[in-house]
Formats: structure tokens, C-alpha cells, sequence
């Protein structure tokens, strides 16, 4: 059997959910599991464009086999008018058959998303992203308020999961509070992915 890691699948245009996920799979990997941070690929209203196979620069897109052998998901979206964007959704929107063999159930999931604004949607994204994952029968760890950053951000962070207050630009790092919480999200869902993992 292969060594048990947690899938950090996120989609980010300008690299500010990049900067989270790899955040998060830091946390991860300090829980004592290793994270495999995964991208999906833009997609277009031109039918005729595609992407490679492989992306030029970056993380590997993922696919079905990364995500069925999971021992645990981190999902990660910028908003897009307090939804998750349309490429992850269009990449989650193709994993019925994951749904059908039951491969998710049990596994501990978490979201994380960043937006333009403090008040872009941040929540509503996700709560946006947690809907298609109790679908497949994961267990949604969010943050609790044990984690002092919490209660004490004056940018993103929400229980529902990690966020980042990009700017009206995309432009703006992580904040030492946002690179916390990611960090806490991370070591909760890997701690989590170990327990549960068979």
C-alpha cells in the first residue's frame, strides 16, 4: 500500500490561493504526512482551446487517481462572486464516479479560499466548496477558535476554513495572521488524516 498523503487541490489565477496552499501543505507536512499540492487547469468558452497535459510552470494538474487515493483534501478557491471559480468546480464536477465507488467517504476535507475584498464572498465560497464534498461523504474539519488568530485577524480567517484578503490587485502577501491560520488548517487536517486513515 502507498504511503498515505493529504491532496492540496486549488485553483488560483493571480497566485494568491497558490501562496495558501502551500501554506496549508506546510502544516500538513509538520503533522507528520506528506501533502501533494495539485492544480486543475483554466478553462475557456472557446471549445476549440485547450490546455497541456502538463502545466509550463507550477504544480501538476490533478487527477481522478491523485484525489480517489487521498487520505484527506484541502480544496482551495479565490472568490468568484462568492462562488468557487468555475475551473475547480468544473474539475469537482467531474468526479461522479469517485461518488459512486463511495472512494471519499470518511476523509477529513477542509476548504480555504482569498478574495479582492474583506466582505468579496469569502464564507458563501466556502460554504460553496463544502457542499459537493458531503456529497461524496467527507468529514469537513474547519478552524476552531482555539487558534488565538481567530479571534484577533483583521483580515481573513473565518471557522469555516482559512482566507486572504488579496487586494483590489491580487497583490497583497499573506499576512502573518492568514499565514497562521493556513498553517493551523494544515496541521488539523493532516493530525485528522492520520487518525482516520485505515
Amino acid at each position: 500500500m502507498a504511503d498515505p498523503y493529504v491532496l492540496v487541490l486549488y485553483y488560483s489565477r493571480h497566485g494568491a490561493t497558490r501562496a495558501m496552499a502551500s501554506q496549508i501543505a506546510r502544516g500538513i507536512e509538520q503533522s507528520g504526512i506528506e501533502a501533494r499540492l495539485r492544480t486543475v487547469a483554466a478553462i475557456s468558452a472557446n471549445c476549440e482551446a485547450t490546455e497541456e497535459s502538463i502545466p509550463a510552470t507550477g504544480d501538476l494538474y490533478c487527477t481522478e487517481e491523485d484525489l480517489k487515493n487521498c487520505s484527506g483534501l484541502a480544496l482551495g478557491s479565490p472568490t468568484r462572486f462568492g462562488n468557487m471559480a468555475a475551473p475547480l468546480k468544473y474539475f469537482i464536477d467531474s468526479t461522479s464516479s469517485l461518488w459512486l465507488s463511495g472512494s471519499l467517504i470518511d476523509k477529513p476535507a477542509a476548504v480555504f479560499s482569498s478574495s479582492s475584498s474583506l466582505h468579496g464572498g469569502q464564507e458563501s465560497t466556502l460554504l460553496s466548496m463544502m457542499l459537493p464534498l458531503l456529497h461524496h461523504g467527507m468529514v469537513i474539519c474547519g478552524l476552531p477558535y482555539s487558534e488565538p488568530e481567530l479571534i484577533n485577524t483583521l483580515s481573513g480567517g473565518t471557522p469555516y476554513g482559512a482566507t486572504h484578503l488579496a487586494g483590489q490587485f491580487s497583490d497583497q502577501p499573506l499576512d502573518e495572521t492568514e499565514a497562521a491560520l493556513c498553517l493551523a488548517q494544515g496541521k488539523r487536517l493532516g493530525r485528522l488524516a492520520l487518525q482516520l486513515h485505515d
